[in-house]
């Protein structure tokens, strides 16, 4: 049962991430071609000249991580224990933009965060918002087009764990005289927690690593590492600083994640609803 999986990631995972080591670690160009060389300055130097940038990166996926579960997990909950019969209308509402393009999408929110746009259009003509006041090229731009972007990514998750909440626990606090604030912190909360964890790194890590929201959405002060990566790539041929950089925010991601893990404590939050 597990050999398919396996083989999945040894193909797709585990070869590329190894063919990417590598070739961080060599020197030369496009005309010349690359030489290994362990050249391990690639890592060294991508740290020293791009470690603020990272340190953003992983900032701005945090705050969208955050704004994703507050905003996620009262619809996951409504939908699980509110919605009724129309559960599957309201999660396909959820996704349904997610057959739209994903850089459209973040197009669309460029010109819904513009200063003419649905949002600010009616408020800056009656004369709310200061002369100044713009939303478009900056971190909060990026920030919010990254918690729409992946907002189902943390509410699917939190809304299986919820439903496979038995309702007569909740109902047994109940019974115990525990208020609905006690039953939700006691009981609702904990059995829920397998997804929140599995939302929040299923959006911290594909966030942290974007490029698209940064490049339409924000200035140049906003600038994501994904944004580094893709112009040492494609503009500048410098493969192997790219490979460098891209597995360094690997490692960091990787850190970060097993760093949140113990803290929550992984065990617990697996046992939780057994």
């Amino acid at each position: 049962m597990v050999l398919p999986a396996g083989l999945w990631l040894l193909a797709f995972l585990l070869i590329p991430l190894s063919f990417m080591v590598s070739l961080s670690l060599q020197t030369g160009n496009l005309v010349d071609g690359f030489q290994q060389t362990l050249h391990w300055q690639n890592y060294t130097e991508g740290l020293d000249t791009y470690g603020g940038t990272f340190a953003r990166s992983l900032w701005y996926g945090l705050l969208a991580t955050v704004a994703c579960v507050i905003l996620g997990y009262p619809a996951a909950y409504w939908i699980a224990f509110r919605a009724g019969r129309r559960k599957a209308t309201y999660l396909l509402l959820i996704l349904l933009p997610y057959f739209v393009s994903f850089v459209l999408r973040t197009v669309a929110w460029r010109h819904v965060l513009s200063d003419s746009g649905p949002l600010l259009g009616p408020l800056r003509g009656h004369g709310l918002l200061p002369a100044g006041f713009h939303v478009l090229d900056t971190g909060f731009a990026v920030v919010s087009g990254l918690a729409y972007n992946f907002l189902p990514f943390m509410v699917l998750p939190i809304y299986v764990a919820l439903q496979r909440i038995d309702p007569r626990t909740v109902e047994a606090a109940r019974d115990l005289y525990a208020g609905r604030a006690q039953a939700f912190g006691r009981v609702v909360l904990p059995l829920s927690l397998p997804g929140v964890f599995a939302g929040a790194i299923m959006t911290f890590v594909p966030a942290s690593a974007d490029f698209v929201n940064a490049e339409v959405l924000g200035g140049p002060g906003d600038t994501m590492i994904g944004n580094v990566i893709r112009a040492e790539y494609f503009e500048s041929g410098a493969y192997p600083v790219a490979s460098a950089l891209s597995f360094t925010l690997t490692a960091i991601l990787l850190v970060a994640i097993f760093v949140y893990a113990r803290t929550l404590g992984t065990r617990n939050v697996l046992e939780a609803p057994r």
